[in-house]
């Protein structure tokens, strides 16, 4: 059984820091590269897969708990269950990436992708995308496939048939995938278009509503029913609302899809002035003004 603490030369309660350093430095001396030795291009597959687990709080904290059994196949941690271990998010250039390599419950379903990144991959994330090395063996390079979603279908997951190397492919597609974002497997990632929603905008795990309300209600008070993505919920409109009064509603957004937490969505009043009145209306509101 391997142990990743002992395999990048630091402690159990090593911090982020002294990981990074242990790794830049074990990742260089044995990467195949620079080291022609029999032994380097296993040894440096080692090193990443202790580097890209011990980096990661969520897998760090499954290995605590299991070993390296959480990252096998069937494995307690292995697939892209929320808060599990098998995904996370990165930012690469302008794309959010999430990952999901192997194990039960792979959203590439019938493939095997192992536990783990590619080693050389890590390795060209952590130094720039550029090798150290002049002349360098391999380049990064990935094939791209794209699908396009509905919004309710980006919020809540779903499955999805994608034709990947000329072969239809079922994809566990996870809630709360946004437009734009990456779904990287071992060997091509999955880029994700979203519909616009037609009254909902989407910021992030948030959602903003603009709730239309009356003078009359904003000046009284009252209560009004606003859709959420979770169905109809009904608000209190307070005496004086002024326009742009802004309320949230904790919980009510778009999940996040490598934990249970979800966004807030925020409804935005706007107070409707009618374009015009009848003569009662008027005499009304000019009594109103007096008052006021």
């Amino acid at each position: 059984m391997v142990n990743y603490y002992e395999v990048l030369g630091v402690s159990k309660n090593a911090g982020d820091h002294e990981i990074k350093t242990a790794y830049r430095k074990l990742a260089l001396k044995w990467h195949p590269d620079r080291n022609k030795s029999s032994g380097a291009a296993e040894k440096f597959k080692e090193i990443n897969k202790a580097f890209e687990v011990l980096s990661n709080p969520q897998k760090k904290q499954m290995y605590d708990q299991y070993g390296e059994a959480a990252f096998q196949r069937g494995g307690p941690g292995a697939g892209g269950s929320p808060g599990g271990a098998g995904g996370q998010y990165y930012q690469e250039g302008p794309f959010k990436v999430y990952t999901n390599f192997g194990g039960q419950g792979n959203p590439f379903e019938n493939i095997d992708f192992g536990g783990f990144s590619d080693p050389f991959e890590i390795f060209e994330q952590f130094f720039g995308f550029q090798s150290p090395f002049s002349g360098g063996r391999r380049q990064s390079h990935r094939d791209i496939y794209e699908t396009s979603l509905t919004f309710e279908e980006a919020v809540n997951g779903i499955k999805k048939d994608v034709v990947i190397k000329g072969d239809t492919k079922t994809i566990q597609i996870p809630a709360g995938v946004d437009e734009g974002m990456r779904i990287r497997f071992s060997d091509f990632d999955l880029l994700i278009h979203v519909k616009p929603h037609p009254f909902f905008k989407r910021q992030n795990q948030d959602i903003h509503f603009e709730k239309e309300i009356s003078y009359s209600l904003a000046v009284l008070g009252g209560v009004v029913e606003v859709p959420t993505i979770n169905g109809m919920v009904k608000l209190k409109i307070r005496p004086g609302t002024q326009s742009g009064t802004t309320v949230r509603l904790r919980g009510q957004g778009v999940p996040h899809p490598q934990s249970y937490n979800k966004g807030d969505q925020y409804v935005v009043f706007k107070i409707v002035v009618p374009s015009s009145v009848s003569a009662k209306a008027r005499r009304i509101l000019s009594d109103l003004e007096e008052e006021i």
